[in-house]
């Protein structure tokens, strides 16, 4: 269904902009089974038009009218539909982030800019009031509407003749108001007076209006001369506030010599210079109608398609590479300091597999607790807690310092060993082992009893297997009543990390709590966000990791 504002999360593409180029190529993405999300602002460029034209099936449909029945098609086809505006977007680690003016974000693997164009009307007074009524800019849109009136024909550069040719297709009563165009050669006025256009020297100043309808044309020296419709050549001007932040550069578009406009520059397919983003419609090319926009979404919708095809089966590949050469992986359960490197061995099970990688060094970990846990539990009054997922000890080890009664649980019995050893020389050994029950369970199989006042569940992704969904919905139901759940996981795979396996999926806030699954008015979400924190690589140098975090409350 089509909701007010974005959620954090990430799509397969986003579309900016939900004209008809742009739900074309999402309906055409929902088909191919794409994750998809339209923002659009509501501002389409054709809202003052009584209908739209030469769109075969369609015609004269009010374009209000054409966009609703194409929302409905997207949405059908599983695509999401936001109203707002796209105030910034640029590439991440994880993908393109895209900003609302609400201040929520989205990431995509695959940008489609549909975001179309602004019409520059002359400096008349008068003109914006009527634009798309009786002021009209293609005749292939609005001519036959005003077919056999007297139409004017505003002249504002270099094209006016052309233009006015091209309206006398439409009537017999055309005249070519010269204002501030240039000056007409001999060949030229030939053309127009062979062709019964009436040329009217000197500027313009404004419009008469009758009622609600156009009734002439005022010039600087008080004449007025009749007419019904007023044909002006706008400056066709591409939408660019997104652009200086994803690295484009809109470029001039000209029609025989002559500069009318700006675009985004793209080749046949849409794609720019700018790998992942694709652009669309009038954004591309100014002088496309409706239907054409709606028919070259559909082309380029395709080749992101196939792009996004082409990619995941590389790391398909990859990962298929990865699993023939075992230890080619990496793990991702906390403040990691290296990679796993045992070759040449296929464990027989998740315990097995989380043995010999803790057996790997005598430490994996940077023994500090996790920067969430930390951030989030400092303020909580101390109780019963549930370290789910504990590795070598840091998080259970720092709770048990604070006052907690912590149950510290992992698969690993090398792990847990080694846990308990870290808190026996910690320098308060006494309070904080007595304070930490470890214990082994495999969190797909088994669970500890009881409930606790906080769950901490730090970084559960695992390349061996591991039922993530099913042990949060268990970690959920171990909350006591005013207690807290907390989620913390990476929100993509590090800098360091450049061919990462395609079948690892990191999972949003939003999503962790959709698969929750909680009962209604029985929790209450504390948090919800992406952070970034420093991390090392495994070869020690510095970088910036980014992860997500949601934390919940127990109402009942």
């Amino acid at each position: 269904m089509e909701r007010s504002r974005a959620v954090d999360t990430k799509y397969d593409v986003v579309v900016v902009g939900g004209g008809a180029a742009g739900l074309s190529g999402a309906l055409t993405l929902g088909r191919a089974r794409r994750k998809v999300l339209v923002i659009d602002a509501g501002e389409p460029r054709n809202a003052p038009a009584a209908g739209v034209h030469t769109y075969l099936t369609r015609e004269g449909t009010p374009p209000h009218e054409l966009l609703a029945a194409g929302r409905e098609e997207v949405i059908g086809y599983g695509g999401e539909i936001v109203t707002g505006t796209v105030v910034a977007a640029e590439r991440g680690a994880d993908g393109f982030r895209v900003v609302l003016d609400d201040g929520s974000a989205v990431v995509a693997d695959r940008l489609l800019l549909a975001t179309g164009l602004v019409d520059e009307l002359p400096d008349v007074p008068g003109l914006a009031e009527r634009f798309g009524r009786d002021v009209l800019h293609c005749p292939y849109c609005h001519g036959w509407e005003v077919r056999d009136q007297a139409i004017g024909v505003l002249a504002t550069g270099p094209l006016a003749v052309h233009q006015a040719l091209l309206w006398r297709q439409w009537s017999h009563d055309v005249t070519l108001f010269l204002h501030t165009g240039p000056e007409l050669g001999a060949e030229q006025r030939e053309q127009l007076a062979a062709r019964d256009v009436t040329v009217v020297e000197g500027p313009v100043a404004g419009l008469e209006v009758t009622g609600d309808g156009l009734a002439g044309v005022r010039l600087a020296d008080g004449t007025v001369v009749a007419c019904r419709a007023l044909a002006v050549a706008t400056r066709l001007t591409a939408r660019t506030d997104l652009l200086a932040g994803l690295g484009l550069e809109s470029e001039d578009q000209e029609m025989a010599g002559h500069v009318i406009g700006t675009r985004i520059p793209a080749d046949a397919m849409g794609a720019t210079n700018v790998p992942g983003v694709w652009v669309v419609g009038n954004a591309a090319n100014v002088t496309e109608q409706v239907i054409v926009a709606a028919a070259g979404a559909v082309r380029v919708a395709a080749a992101i398609n196939a792009d996004l095809i082409a990619e995941e089966t590389r790391r398909a590949v990859e990962a298929r590479r990865a699993r023939a050469t075992p230890g080619a992986g990496s793990h991702h359960h906390g403040e990691s300091q290296g990679r796993h490197g045992a070759s040449g061995w296929v464990p027989d099970s998740p315990e097995e597999f989380w043995d010999a990688r803790y057996a790997e060094k005598a430490q994996i970990w940077s023994g500090n607790p996790n920067v969430a846990l930390v951030r989030e539990a400092a303020d909580l009054t101390p109780g019963r807690a549930l370290d789910l997922g504990c590795g070598e000890g840091a998080d259970a080890i720092w709770l048990a310092g604070r006052g907690w009664q912590v149950t510290a649980v992992d698969i690993s019995r090398v792990a847990l060993a080694r846990a308990a050893e870290h808190a026996a020389g910690h320098a308060n050994a006494a309070e904080v082992a007595g304070r930490i029950d470890w214990q082994r369970h495999d969190l797909g199989t088994s669970f500890p009893e009881g409930v606790y006042d906080l769950v901490s569940a730090q970084y559960l992704h695992s390349p061996a297997e591991l039922p993530r969904e099913k042990v949060l919905r268990a970690a959920a139901a171990a909350v006591a009543p005013g207690g807290v759940l907390l989620v913390a996981g990476h929100a993509g795979w590090p800098s360091w990390e450049h061919t990462p396996p395609a079948d690892l999926h990191f999972p949003t806030p939003q999503e962790v709590l959709d698969a929750l699954d909680l009962a209604e008015g029985e929790w209450e979400v504390l948090l919800s966000e992406e952070f970034e924190r420093a991390q090392a690589a495994p070869d020690g140098s510095p970088c910036i990791r980014t992860d997500n975090v949601l934390k919940l409350r127990r109402l009942r």
